[in-house]
């Protein structure tokens, strides 16, 4: 597992090449198995592949333009009506889905979508409006997946912090 965690990063460049249903179904398939408060699975997810919905998405806030060049756009939503910790689950399986990327040989990003744009909260309504998203229905964020341009470097051992673990107390 630590050789994921140390590969994955932020990619927001993808080459055009087309992301296999058996590698985004395993990527969605991670998603699903992570963890999750009181067993509720809050989470839903849109695959969005249509060219002018990943266009419409990447305008949603700035700095999010990469998202249009993406050859698959995962919105990572949740039910409010599912538990109290429905942020945290679904934040938890777009995690599962960076990783599991990873290991399919795909890269992803996380794109902010839940409180997020200018101003403050913003981007969601535009995003839930094209989306056709239900009003119980929130968007924690989307994730651009697909094949990165280039290969980046590892996170490696110098980035452990000692001083940033602490034993029984702060």
């Amino acid at each position: 597992m630590i050789d994921a965690i140390r590969k994955r990063r932020s990619i927001r460049n993808f080459l055009k090449k087309d992301v296999e249903e058996e590698k985004l179904r395993e990527v969605l398939t991670a998603a699903m198995f992570s963890p999750n408060s009181w067993g509720t699975r809050p989470w839903e997810f849109i695959v969005v592949r249509d060219p002018e919905t990943k266009k419409a998405l990447a305008k949603s806030k700035d700095h999010a333009g990469f998202v249009e060049k993406a050859p698959v756009v995962i919105a990572v939503c949740y039910n409010i009506k599912k538990g109290t910790r429905f942020k945290e689950d679904s934040a938890i399986a777009a995690e599962h889905i960076h990783l599991e990327a990873v290991n399919q040989g795909l890269a992803s990003c996380f794109v902010q979508i839940a409180d997020a744009g200018d101003p403050p909260g913003s981007a969601e309504p535009l995003v839930k409006e094209l989306l056709k998203i239900p009003e119980d229905i929130r968007v924690m964020c989307l994730m651009p997946l697909g094949y990165a341009v280039r290969e980046l470097k590892e996170h490696g051992d110098s980035e452990y912090d000692p001083t940033k673990v602490h034993n029984e107390r702060f």
